[in-house]
């Protein structure tokens, strides 16, 4: 499906480029085009790993709430093809080395304008054409997987599989001065296999693959097998083994079965290696995100030095894709040109062509407009189209008093329109001025990486709306003292943050089963967090704050909504030895100021299949127990012993309907100031505590 979407906004680290060619890849994006066209049956079965995760939420979370994930993710739009190339209209400040107006290639998306990592990109030769620049990414895994494979001059190597991987990967290994020999059952692609230089081996119709490079090697065996091929059979890597001679090599750069008998490697010491796509750096946000490039003298081939290799090798005719040109279409027929992938088993490089005039807005139509502005209805914009917004913070808004007049994105335009386009969201857009400077918004809710919040809070409360933000509030004390001036320079505005859980029905519950209580609470929270990998951002102290200040904090809030007390001292320890995250393994105890004390335990080294969150309050020689926010149960309460919910009640949709009636109503914050502060504070202590293994004393 071809959409329109907003333009991409500039950032201080992109490059936006104007399209003018994108290749689309039949291997990845048939598979993904049909993966996608499978019903639910045939999604599980390409994915049995993830019904797994499915199964295991369904015991703790319930069957409904996971089924609303499940269908909120299979719903997402995913964005295709990354060869693209064209000319660059705007430059972050940060990036040195492109200026607007170069012909570059890069991993964009089939898209008129994208938005790029500068190490994703690499300069266009003068006198190489954008239709053959197209293919540089492509032609980048092949050169990664021959990289691997270290031909020397002379050598023998076969390629097994000719789509347009293997047939540029014949060409990169010529180039090299090896002897190839591909094989693949299509006539078609082995006849072009012949013309760039290689003995070529009908897999279909020859009777024994191993013993015909036997013969072809002088019954020596191949110095090494690239394996391009995408193939759900065992057999390529069987007959990869046996076609090798002793001591070869064998390197995977497509997909194939990977049922291994041992003998066939044993016997000969065969070396068998995975290329990871376009080379070092790849899947590294440091190097692709943040720009962090590897010294040219510990690391010589990079993603980005791959792509100026190829480009290079066509620059002097090295290597030429001119003939692997099958097909032009314009993008605006991309349907038809994933049709011809599909359905053509002639299409090789199938090329989309762009206008030469662009269209830059940042801010397109979706749906109808919001109804009439009243002056006291309450107008809303959303900053930020993740996986919050789209599960959980528009669900919850659906039968609120509250138009969302925008949903506002940064680079991720498709993301924006089809949540713009599902919740019937007027206006998608990356213009967060323009979103500001609109009168008619009155209320901003912030769902964007944690590193943004306290810049979004300060610059919607000097615009004059009212404020959500997802928790953290902030992440370090100089962004807190930021918030807290400009609260007081704008009274009158509300500043909410996303601590749920205390506008959950089961701690409404306890709340009024602990009134008239005599004695301070102990509190006992177990948070089961499940494992986040290390180089996700949230862990990025700078980006996402780590857990404990982005996440735990969630339950630290919990406590001073239960005692109805702030908190007065920090004690915090993290795992140690040598697990690559410690600070989401931690225990923090908390000291209030009216007596009650409260343990936090998150620990993301537990089952998926253990419940995520308990909540155990003791009062009064009676205890409550919260179960995963879907059961209370009461110990000893006169009157009271249990609690339950169709489904988990986290407190999302109370909230906010709590923050609407409070904007209408002229009434207090949902949290007081004091409060957020205080819990924000603490929050910081926890992690300061356990690094220095001492108790921090919260400033009053």
């Amino acid at each position: 499906m071809v959409v329109d979407v907003p333009a991409p906004a500039p950032s201080s680290n992109r490059l936006i480029v104007q399209s003018r060619r994108t290749l689309i890849s039949a291997g990845t994006e048939k598979m993904l085009v049909e993966f996608g066209q499978a019903g639910w049956i045939g999604k599980a079965k390409a994915q049995p790993e993830k019904v797994k995760q499915v199964l295991d939420k369904i015991r703790t979370d319930g069957l409904l709430p996971t089924m609303e994930a499940v269908f909120s993710k299979l719903g997402e739009p995913l964005p295709l093809g990354y060869c693209n190339a064209g000319v660059v209209t705007d430059v972050g400040r940060a990036i040195m080395g492109f200026e607007v107006g170069d012909r570059i290639v890069s991993n964009g998306a089939h898209a008129e304008l994208v938005s790029v990592p500068p190490l994703l990109c690499a300069k266009i030769p003068d006198n190489v054409s954008d239709d053959e620049a197209a293919f540089t990414v492509l032609g980048s895994i092949g050169l990664q997987g021959v990289r691997l494979a270290e031909p020397t001059l002379g050598e023998t190597v076969v390629v097994y599989g000719l789509g347009l991987i293997g047939l540029i990967t014949v060409q990169l290994l010529r180039a090299n001065g090896c002897h190839v020999i591909g094989i693949d059952i299509n006539p078609a692609k082995l006849k072009l296999a012949a013309e760039f230089g290689a003995d070529v081996i009908h897999g279909a119709e020859c009777t024994d693959v191993v013993a015909k490079v036997a013969s072809l090697t002088g019954m020596r065996g191949a110095d090494a097998v690239l394996i391009t091929a995408s193939a759900k059979t065992d057999s390529i890597i069987s007959q990869s083994a046996k076609m090798c001679r002793r001591r070869g090599r064998i390197v995977l750069i497509g997909v194939v079965g990977l049922n291994m008998a041992r003998s066939d490697f044993y016997e000969k010491e065969i070396s068998f290696r995975v290329s990871c796509s376009y080379g070092p750096g790849r899947y590294d946000p440091e190097y692709e995100q943040h720009g962090k490039d590897y010294p040219l003298g510990f690391v010589r081939w990079t993603e980005q030095r791959n792509f100026e290799a190829i480009l290079s090798l066509l620059s002097t005719g090295a290597i030429s894709f001119s003939r692997l040109i099958s097909h032009h279409l314009e993008h605006k027929n991309a349907a038809d040109a994933y049709k011809v992938i599909q359905q053509d088993p002639a299409a090789l490089g199938v090329l989309l062509t762009y206008p030469k005039t662009r269209n830059d807005a940042r801010t397109i139509v979706v749906g109808s407009p919001v109804r009439a502005e009243k002056s006291n209805s309450v107008v809303g914009a959303v900053i930020g189209a993740g996986n919050f917004t789209r599960a959980t913070l528009m669900p919850s808004l659906k039968t609120l008093p509250l138009s969302v007049k925008y949903v506002v994105g940064r680079s991720g335009g498709a993301a924006v329109q089809h949540l713009a386009s599902k919740f019937g969201i007027p206006n998608a857009t990356t213009d967060l001025a323009a979103v500001l400077n609109d009168a008619a918004v009155n209320c901003v809710m912030i769902t964007t990486n944690h590193d943004s919040h306290a810049k979004l809070v300060c610059q919607s409360l000097e615009a004059g709306k009212h404020v959500f933000v997802e928790k953290p509030l902030a992440l370090n004390s100089d962004q807190l003292a930021m918030i807290q001036e400009s609260v007081q320079s704008h009274p009158g505005k509300h500043v909410a943050v996303g601590f749920n859980r205390r506008f959950s029905p089961h701690v409404e519950k306890c709340r009024k089963l602990l009134v008239g209580r005599v004695a301070p609470l102990s509190i006992n929270i177990l948070v089961n967090a499940g494992e986040i990998p290390s180089h996700h951002w949230v862990h990025d102290e700078l980006v996402g704050g780590g857990r404990i200040i982005g996440e735990a904090c969630h339950f630290i809030d919990l406590a001073v909504n239960l005692t109805g007390s702030l908190i007065r001292s920090v004690t915090a320890q993290r795992m140690g030895g040598s697990v690559s995250v410690k600070e989401d393994k931690m225990c923090i105890s908390l000291a209030m100021e009216d007596g009650s004390v409260a343990s936090v335990n998150y620990f993301a080294n537990g089952s998926k299949s253990y419940p995520k969150e308990t909540i155990t309050v003791f009062s009064d020689n009676r205890v409550l127990q919260i179960e995963n926010f879907r059961q209370t149960i009461g110990y000893d309460f006169k009157g009271f012993s249990r609690f339950k919910t169709m489904r988990q009640e986290k407190g999302h949709k109370q909230q906010f309907a709590a923050l609407i009636e409070g904007i209408l109503g002229g009434k207090d914050w949902l949290i007081p100031m004091s409060e957020l502060t205080n819990v924000t504070l603490a929050s910081f202590a926890a992690v300061e505590s356990a690094r220095s293994e001492q108790t921090v004393f919260l400033k009053k």
